[in-house]
């Protein structure tokens, strides 16, 4: 709720302070006395358009700053949050709650500047902010009872309907993730046949090539081996030929160890190491002979072996160019393309599977969507009837309000459910029903909405509203019921309202008085707090006029012993 309001330098108000309370608090005073200028004031410190007009003449800067009071986990605190704006300390604001301040200040020139919690914020988010926490109601204004977009929230909170609404959203975003998920199946599959023809003519290649991990390097040494080979050769012949000169490495070696070991003893030992160093040169000459043959007898000069062994790793190398990589990763891409055609094989089966779930999804949205939608209609004829028994009282007999709900068409469907809301008005009988700013008059449309927020003042988060003479054109007991009701609307949420009517004004729990004084040979707005007899004669200068006589305080004080009773 709104606990103060500073005005600064606004038109006729050069400083004003108004601490406020919860309840219904009326604003009375002659015309021209400055009431209106009270709501522009405060409608800078909404966000509204600023006007250089509104800067008192030779002032500086007009400067209003409004505070409220509002209750933990209020949605403005998330708004808040979400632009970064930290909260109050506990001393800096209200008691109770948590503390928001707005403020705007405003030069000559018509530029201002905006504030929420000392932060600078921009005329934007002010205007939201603002919007979350104080309602006006004029003639003339436009408001979230006005938008269509807010009828639908509003309906569900009437009729209680917030599980109904979390299981509708919830089953929303189950059929969208199981679209989402059936579409990107579907996608994939579909790139996948683009490409199959390709897979399946790779794969047919790299299947008959059967390559091998490691085998392009073995095959290069065959070929190096196999185009040498005649060199290879005679090479081998020559060290053949050196070891068995004379009689042969191994008979030398032989010969020589004998003679060492005929004179082995004699020598002591000093020969053992040379002994032992010619029986290994002994063996190694033997497994050089070996290996050497062995070598002799794995070359293969048939040419037709060279052209095979060619063939195949330029196969490889031709393989590995086409997909672009290593040789040795061509057994390890057919791998991958077997798998990928494996999945196509199988594709459209779980493609069906996903087709399943999805439309087992959309239809357990459908029976939420058709839950949510039977509630509306059921709260819909309440919210009606409720409504119509306020608009008799109201001066409005005749009129009818009517809660349309329209089907909409499933590309419009969303997590809210499957048909719009809109609050229609007849104000004839036997009319068509319409929008509410389309078919009331001034005066017709501020009851309305006073009808509106009394049967849905639970149902709207809003915590502060502002009626600006909404009883303009009325009296008598029309006039009674409209303070009867406001009075009634206080009582949960805190209501401001600007009147000229006694019966009315006799209904506040708080009474403030709006007059133009003479200051410093200028005239300026002040606002008085009344209460007992300044209460009764402002009351009676509203019934009397001019001259107050004593027929009309013998009236005020009725009045004022209605409300107390």
């Amino acid at each position: 709720m709104l606990t103060n309001l500073t005005v600064r330098d606004v038109v006729l108000i050069d400083r004003l302070v108004l601490d406020l309370a919860p309840g219904l608090c009326v604003l009375t005073g002659e015309t021209g006395a400055g009431k209106s200028i009270l709501l522009d004031a405060l409608g800078l410190a909404l966000g509204v358009r600023a006007e250089a007009r509104l800067v008192r003449s030779g002032a500086g800067p007009a400067s209003v700053t409004a505070c409220f009071q509002v209750a933990d986990g209020a949605p403005v605190l998330a708004e808040l949050e979400e632009h970064g704006i930290p909260p109050l300390d506990p001393g800096e604001g209200p008691k109770g709650g948590a503390a928001v301040i707005l403020r705007r200040t405003l030069s000559a020139d018509g530029r201002s500047r905006a504030f929420v919690n000392d932060e600078p914020v921009s005329v934007g988010l002010l205007k939201r902010i603002g919007e979350m926490l104080v309602e006006i109601h004029g003639q003339f204004d436009n408001h979230s009872l006005m938008n269509p977009v807010a009828h639908r929230d509003m309906l569900d909170a009437f009729g209680g309907l917030g599980a109904d609404v979390n299981a509708c959203r919830k089953a929303w975003n189950t059929w969208q993730e199981a679209a989402a998920a059936r579409q990107a199946a579907a996608d994939d599959l579909e790139a996948a046949r683009r490409d199959e023809e390709f897979l399946r003519h790779a794969v047919g290649e790299l299947s008959a090539l059967a390559p091998q991990a490691g085998e392009e390097e073995s095959l290069a040494k065959d070929r190096a081996m196999m185009m040498h080979g005649e060199k290879v050769v005679e090479g081998m012949n020559r060290a053949q030929a050196a070891l068995a000169n004379g009689r042969g490495v191994e008979d030398n070696i032989q010969t020589a160890l004998r003679e060492l070991e005929s004179v082995a003893e004699k020598a002591g030992g000093a020969l053992e190491d040379t002994i032992a160093a010619f029986g290994r040169a002994l063996d190694e000459a033997a497994e050089a002979g070996s290996l050497l043959e062995r070598a002799f007898q794995a070359i293969d000069l048939d040419p037709r072996k060279l052209e095979e062994t060619e063939e195949r790793l330029f196969a490889l190398r031709a393989q590995a160019r086409k997909h672009n990589v290593q040789v040795d990763d061509l057994a390890a891409l057919l791998a991958r393309m077997e798998d990928q055609i494996q999945a196509l094989d199988t594709g459209s089966g779980n493609l069906q599977k996903l087709e399943q779930a999805e439309a087992e999804a959309r239809k357990a949205y459908v029976r939420a969507a058709g839950t949510l939608s039977q509630g509306r209609k059921t709260a819909a004829g309440k919210l009606d009837s409720a409504i119509t028994a306020e608009l008799a009282p109201l001066h409005l007999a005749g009129s009818r309000f009517e809660t349309r709900l329209a089907a909409l068409d499933e590309d419009a469907w969303g997590p809210a459910g499957a048909e719009k809301v809109q609050f229609l008005i007849a104000t004839n009988p036997g009319a068509d029903p319409g929008p509410l700013n389309k078919i009331a008059s001034g005066g017709e449309l501020a009851r309305f909405m006073l009808a509106l927020k009394v049967v849905l003042a639970d149902a709207d988060p809003v915590p502060t509203m502002i009626f600006d003479e909404v009883d303009a054109g009325i009296g008598g007991a029309t006039a009674a019921a409209v303070g009867d009701r406001l009075a009634k609307l206080g009582g949960g949420v805190q209501v401001l309202v600007v009147t000229h009517s006694p019966q009315v004004a006799a209904q506040g729990s708080r009474h403030l008085k709006v007059q133009k004084a003479a200051r410093d040979d200028a005239t300026a707005t002040t606002v008085v707090p009344l209460s007992g007899d300044e209460r009764r004669e402002e009351i009676a200068r509203m019934l009397a006029g001019s001259e107050v006589t004593e027929e009309a305080r013998a009236a005020a004080v009725s009045l004022l012993d209605r409300r107390a009773s």
